[in-house]
């Protein structure tokens, strides 16, 4: 360890203000798809511990990565430098039932924060698939559900703290500091510490849900009519290219008392590892077309999804009415479909299918942010949502069993990103997106300057910037002074990539 910093462990709490880090920590994505080891490991209980890292930070001329529960399977946490975690900052600070408006420390996971609503007669008013992000992880990267009745989860938050790497801390709203509400409403780690959120909940809600297995071509019949969306509040469907099937899933708010979903095949141990087996040696099998099953349950229940295992994801936002065209136009190009099949459509997509075989679904899900977009003040910059009408989430997983990379991730990913622009998407900031900066800030215009911006304000010498922000949001230019650069990729025991990063 630098000499420096081990000096600076041994008398880090002379100014009474606790340091609390430690070393040898070894992070890893939750995919296991990305390793680091970051210098020090850093799990402050105060803002005042928030202030005083980024201070020795910059003092110490370190980049500072905050990290959650690293289910983004990319790179964007990965440092050798300092990693800062909240998760002893995770405090409900106030709540008023009567307004809904609760203000959270923002280290709390989604999970601890609904179980707190909850006891207060209260909801989140949507969630994504998962409740593992902490709330400023799942404001930072744009987390969305599945529902047109929502837009991205940043639409409840009313207003932000956000320790800047002056080491002060600034409030924000759509009224106050609006250009960095903004920017931070979806800010990539870039900007600072995110120390606080102010958001509306809502009254505890129950959901009845269904969930049923048919032909794709049942769906994209019900999805043409514009029944498929709107036939409940919450839709989301998991669509299998190869045996041409989807599993559509809706759910409703009910007063009915709560009833459990039927266990699954998946849901133990043994099952768990014959799924992963049969996931290795790359079969599938079927259901009965039309089965379905369903349940009564909280909405912080039903509206999570079971990731199962480590997986590669790559999500896009098109427009909604495009979705058919894009979903036939990758199964034409998957399955070698010609024109003596009913189902052929043209795909134009310019790389072979030949040998690669897709064993995970497609992730289908929608949301309509262009009622709040009516007030551009709470629209985050780098919002990758339809400012003028429904968007559709189409998210290419690719399973990794026992952490095995699948080979055709490379030319599959290559494919659907080429078949998403076409179709004019823009893709998910958490997700394993190939294509880099420059192409990335041409799908966004002026906002994308307007974030850099703010971004550049707030962090001039880049000590929250790190190799995937180079990569993915700043393109070519200048080296920043904090900026840290990765100089080694080397594969990882036991499945994916070891990445080391330099500072100065």
């Amino acid at each position: 360890m630098d000499p420096a910093i081990a000096a600076l462990l041994e008398k880090s709490a002379a100014d009474g203000i606790p340091f609390r880090a430690r070393a040898n920590h070894a992070h890893h994505t939750w995919a296991k798809t990305f390793h680091s080891l970051p210098e020090l490991y850093i799990q402050p209980e105060s803002l005042a511990e928030i202030e005083k890292v980024v201070n020795l930070a910059r003092g110490h001329r370190r980049r500072l990565v905050t990290v959650g529960c690293g289910h983004s399977p990319s790179h964007i946490t990965c440092t050798s430098s300092w990693q800062l975690n909240l998760d002893h900052y995770a405090r409900v600070l106030s709540v008023d039932t009567s307004t809904g408006l609760a203000v959270v420390q923002s280290g709390i996971r989604l999970y601890a924060l609904c179980d707190e609503l909850d006891r207060r007669g209260l909801a989140m008013p949507n969630l994504g698939s998962i409740n593992q992000q902490s709330i400023a992880g799942a404001i930072s990267t744009g987390t969305h559900g599945s529902s047109l009745a929502h837009g991205l989860m940043s639409e409840d938050v009313v207003a932000l703290k956000i320790t800047l790497a002056d080491g002060h801390t600034k409030s924000c709203s759509a009224d106050e500091n609006p250009a960095l509400f903004r920017a931070a409403l979806l800010s990539l780690g870039a900007l600072g510490v995110i120390a606080e959120v102010t958001f509306r909940a809502v009254p505890a809600f129950t959901l009845r849900w269904t969930q049923t297995i048919d032909a794709d071509r049942v769906m994209l019949d019900a999805w043409v009519k514009g029944s498929l969306w709107t036939q409940s509040e919450f839709v989301r469907v998991w669509w299998f290219p190869y045996t041409r099937r989807a599993v559509v899933w809706k759910a409703d708010k009910t007063d009915e008392e709560h009833v459990e979903p039927p266990r699954g095949n998946y849901d133990g141990p043994l099952g768990y590892y014959v799924y992963h087996n049969l996931l290795y040696l790359g079969q599938l099998y079927g259901f009965r077309d039309g089965s379905t099953v369903s349940a009564v349950q909280p909405s912080r229940e039903a509206l999570l999804m079971n990731c199962l295992y480590s997986q590669f994801v790559n999500e896009w936002a098109i427009p909604l009415h495009k979705g058919p065209e894009a979903l036939r136009r990758l199964s034409s190009w998957l399955n070698h479909l010609g024109p003596d099949d009913p189902d052929y459509v043209p795909h134009g997509i310019p790389f072979s299918a030949t040998g690669l075989f897709v064993h995970a679904p497609v992730e289908v899900r929608v949301s309509d942010t262009s009622s709040s977009s009516a007030d551009p003040r709470r629209r985050p910059y780098l919002d990758p949502t339809r400012p003028d009408g429904p968007t559709l989430y189409l998210n290419a997983m690719l399973y990794r069993p026992y952490h095995a990379d699948p080979p055709c991730r490379e030319r599959y990913y290559e494919a659907f990103e080429w078949l998403m622009r076409d179709l004019g998407g823009r893709p998910h900031w958490a997700k394993n997106f190939v294509v880099g900066g420059g192409t990335v800030e041409a799908l966004y215009g002026e906002d994308f300057a307007r974030w850099r911006s703010v971004r550049d304000e707030a962090d001039p010498e880049g000590m929250f910037i790190g190799p995937w922000h180079r990569e993915k949001v700043l393109g070519e230019g200048p080296r920043l002074a904090l900026e840290e650069v990765e100089v080694e990729r080397a594969a990882a025991r036991g499945g994916g990539l070891r990445v080391a990063g330099f500072v100065g």
